[in-house]
């Protein structure tokens, strides 16, 4: 489409639609601290003959939405730090070594076999904590994601449970 055509021929998939609408939207409020009140969006939505149910229903996913990327960055966070604690224990371990080694031999022999040795899994679990996508990526996210909400169920239940009984 060339930029001389007349408007009444131009036409647009929803996709682009879409897109052209993002952009606009992100170069009118260029401040990033720019936000848009409820009854905007509602208007918004009027003009663009987008119905209130759908408005709320799309607010809705993408509160899920919201939701579900939080908990992914907290995975994310969680096994960053699992993973930075576990290379931790190989550094002191593996120092531990070393410097014994250094001392009763007088230069580094039998620990650099332990050191590779045990380097192996310390480079699976680099491969396995910065993998962010693929199936194990998602088992694992899934398994920890169930662990949480037991913890949280639990917590929120002995919570209850608690006040209940400081009241007797």
């Amino acid at each position: 489409m060339t930029a001389f055509e007349p408007q009444s021929i131009r036409s647009y998939s929803q996709e682009d639609v879409q897109q052209i609408l993002n952009l606009a939207i992100a170069r009118q409020a260029d401040d990033k601290d720019t936000e848009f009140s409820y009854e905007q969006i509602l208007e918004i939505a009027a003009e663009l003959e987008i119905s209130p149910e759908s408005l709320k229903s799309a607010e809705r996913d993408w509160l899920l939405q919201q939701g579900q990327a939080q908990q992914r960055k907290a995975f994310d966070t969680y096994r960053k730090r699992r993973f930075q604690k576990r290379l931790g224990n190989y550094a002191i371990f593996n120092g531990f070594l070393i410097l014994v080694d250094l001392i009763a031999g007088g230069g580094i022999s039998w620990s650099l076999y332990i050191l590779l040795f045990c380097g192996l899994p310390v480079g699976l679990d680099v491969w396995n904590t910065f993998q962010m996508k693929g199936e194990e990526y998602e088992m694992a996210f899934q398994k920890w994601n169930r662990k949480h909400q037991i913890k949280k169920t639990i917590s929120t239940v002995l919570n209850k449970w608690f006040r209940a009984f400081q009241t007797y």
